[in-house]
This record gives C-alpha cells, structure tokens and sequence, in this order.
C-alpha cells in the first residue's frame, strides 16, 4: 500500500485545530496557559488591550518550556499579573490547571498559547469541566512538534517532528494523519506498510 505523504489540504480537514491571535475579552477571571513562543502570543494580546491592567489583576498565568527548550518564562512573569506558575514540563503544569479549573466560574476566559501538544491537552481540561468552547482562544506560536496517538496500540507519541516515524510504544511505522482528536489532544498516526511489510519511505521533517 503506498501512501500519498502530500500535506493534506487543511480547510478539507474538519477535525484540524483552527488558531487565531489572541485577544482580550470582558471576563471575571483570565486562565492564561502557554509554553514556547505561546509567550509572546500573550504579550502582544496585552500590548493591544485597552484593559491590560484590569486583564492582569484578575489572570492567572501558567507556563513551562517549550519543546525544543525555548523558555520565555522572564518575559511573562514580568507582566505582574496576579498570579503567575512556571511548572517545567506540560505534565507538570496539567496539575495546576486542573486546581484553578475546580475555582473557576462562568465568565472565565481562557487564553492558550503556543504549542499544539499544550495547547490541546490544556483545551481538554478546560471542556472535560463544562466550561463553553466559545470561552477558550487558542493561538499557536513556536515549535510545530506533534502530539500523536498510534491508532494500533492506542499509544500516544510526544514531540513528533518526522512523517512518517516509528511509534514510541509498538514500533510500528506510522504516517502522520492531520485528522485530529479534541478527546485525546493528539494527531493520528496510522500504520504505512500494513500491506507491504518494510516498504517505508524515507522519514521527511514535517514538524520542528
């Protein structure tokens, strides 16, 4: 079976994350979650609101590196919002957000930034506790690495940058889909040589 690696047409994809730049919202609190460039993402919002003060005094930040080790922790921290969390890994960093989800209200905004694989599992925490889809803004900024899940094993790969890769789990030569599930937050990798065993075309950087 041989497979077309073509980067598929994106607006054709419906379950492709869609980002947009941020932007500041009226709201009671703002959760605000980046790592990477996601950093700079923020900075910009503010420096266009009009209520960067009265945005800040009610923010919660929360930040860790990026995945290719960009850390603009510095610049984020020094907004002086009103409270600020550097956490060093995404899995680290889940904890947090799920503690200040369980205070949150309605009218919350959520603003996430930076790469895909925080900025979807972040987006599932947030609608895993009810909370409208229309109240999250995702902007991606920085690193394009992927977050992918072998559908044969179930296994998820963190930080996929070549199409197609051996998953992590079962060893299986995977083509990265970007067909895209919100339930898990992570891309799909499919087997490319079920047919034809060894037939693997040479790994192409896709995602850096």
């Amino acid at each position: 079976m041989k497979v077309d690696l073509t980067p598929i047409d994106t607006p054709s994809i419906k379950s492709r994350p869609v980002y947009a730049p941020l932007e500041a919202r009226p709201g009671k609190q703002h959760v605000i979650v980046a790592d990477d460039a996601g950093a700079d993402a923020v900075t910009d919002m503010l420096t266009k609101s009009n209520d960067r003060s009265e945005i800040l005094a009610a923010a919660h930040v929360m930040y860790c590196p990026g995945p290719t080790g960009v850390d603009l922790w510095a610049k984020l921290q020094a907004l002086g919002a009103a409270q600020c969390f550097r956490a060093p890994t995404i899995p680290a960093l889940l904890p947090r957000l799920a503690r200040v989800l369980s205070d949150a209200r309605m009218g919350t905004q959520f603003y996430l930034a930076g790469s895909e694989g925080l900025i979807g599992q972040a987006e599932r925490a947030i609608m895993q506790t009810g909370f409208p889809f229309a109240a999250i803004q995702k902007e991606q900024r920085g690193s394009t690495l992927r977050r992918v899940q072998c559908v044969h094993c179930k296994g998820i790969t963190e930080n996929v940058s070549t199409d197609p890769f051996k998953c992590s789990h079962c060893g299986l030569n995977l083509f990265v889909r970007d067909h895209y599930s919100r339930r898990i937050a992570a891309f799909q990798g499919v087997n490319i040589d079920a047919e034809d065993p060894g037939q693997v075309p040479d790994p192409v950087v896709r995602f850096k």
